[in-house]
Order: structure tokens, then C-alpha cells, then sequence
């Protein structure tokens, strides 16, 4: 794909989503009102309202479909299945989390948030494609804002998981395995 489909591909995705937005906004609108949400659900915290989500995922979008693009473009052997299968699961993971939020199963949520440590040991998830995934997945319950911030926030972790300790636990690994070859 060259620069100029990618520049229509990027565009039609920050259209969609912001068309998404604005019109789940206007539905919220005018039944009941439009939400905010507390930081970590905590009435002593500000409140941000999903208003905010007008603005905060089409840019969001842009930036990160950009960054896919960037990526692709400078990496060997990566495509764009690789990155549309990491959005589509992030999207599921996110909607998810969510649905379970929302019925109330906390233990459920706390695991599934929890594992994504681990699976940052396997999987590269702080990569652009996985945080649209996940905000996205997510926009519809906690609004645009927060799970952008919670996305970005998981994205600097799992990145340092996904390149720092996971490398240093591969480099222990090979350590044992040609101590052991030795003996």
C-alpha cells in the first residue's frame, strides 16, 4: 500500500470514528443527557465528560493509524493483517472489560486487566494498533477520554515489559540453556 491509499485508509478511519462519536453523542444528548465519568470511578476525583471523546478519538485516530503506517513502512515482514488482527483483538479485550465492568464483575476485570503483564511478555500490545483497539473497545462505556489516558498509561508499561524485562528475562533464558548444554 503506498502512501497515498494509506493517506485515504487513514482518513476514512478518523471519518468513521468520528462520525461513530459525534452521533452516539447526539443520542446521548437527547436521552438523559450526556455522561461524565470520575478518574478511577472516585467522586473525589475530577470528572471528565464524554464530550471530550468528540475531539479525543478522532485525533487520537489520526495519530495512531499514522503511526501504524510509519511502522509498516519501516519494518520488514510486518503487514497490515498483522496490525489489523492486533486491532481486532484489542477491540475485543476491550469490549470485554467493559461488558464485564459493567455487570458488575470486578474479580473478572481485575484478572483481565492484570494479565495484560503477562501477555505484554508475548505480545507486543503497546503498539499503535492494539491501544486504538483497546480505547475504542472501551469508548462506548467509560466515554473517550479515560480510556485513552488508562490506554496510554498501559501502553508506556507494557512497552517497557515488552522490550526491557522480557529481554532480560530471554537473556537469563539463554543463559541457563547454554549453562546447561555446557554440563
Amino acid at each position: 500500500m503506498d502512501d497515498r491509499q494509506f493517506l485515504r485508509v487513514r482518513s476514512a478511519a478518523t471519518a468513521c470514528v468520528a462520525v461513530a462519536e459525534w452521533v452516539f453523542l447526539t443520542w446521548q444528548h437527547f436521552h438523559g443527557g450526556v455522561p461524565s465519568h470520575h478518574l478511577l470511578a472516585r467522586a473525589d476525583l475530577p470528572a471528565i465528560s464524554n464530550w471530550w471523546g468528540g475531539l479525543v478519538l478522532p485525533l487520537m485516530t489520526w495519530f495512531l493509524v499514522g503511526r501504524v503506517h510509519r511502522r509498516l513502512a519501516s519494518q520488514a515482514g510486518s503487514s497490515m493483517r498483522h496490525a489489523l488482527s492486533g486491532f481486532i483483538a484489542a477491540l475485543c479485550f476491550g469490549v470485554l472489560l467493559s461488558v464485564f465492568f459493567t455487570l458488575g464483575n470486578e474479580q473478572v476485570t481485575g484478572a483481565m486487566f492484570e494479565s495484560l503483564f503477562l501477555i505484554a511478555l508475548v505480545v507486543p500490545i503497546y503498539r499503535a494498533e492494539y491501544l486504538m483497539g483497546f480505547v475504542l473497545g472501551m469508548a462506548y462505556t467509560f466515554g473517550g477520554v479515560l480510556p485513552s489516558i488508562i490506554g496510554s498509561v498501559m501502553a508506556l508499561i507494557t512497552m517497557v515489559i515488552y522490550r526491557y524485562i522480557r529481554a532480560g528475562l530471554l537473556r537469563v533464558g539463554r543463559m541457563f540453556v547454554g549453562m546447561a548444554k555446557r554440563a
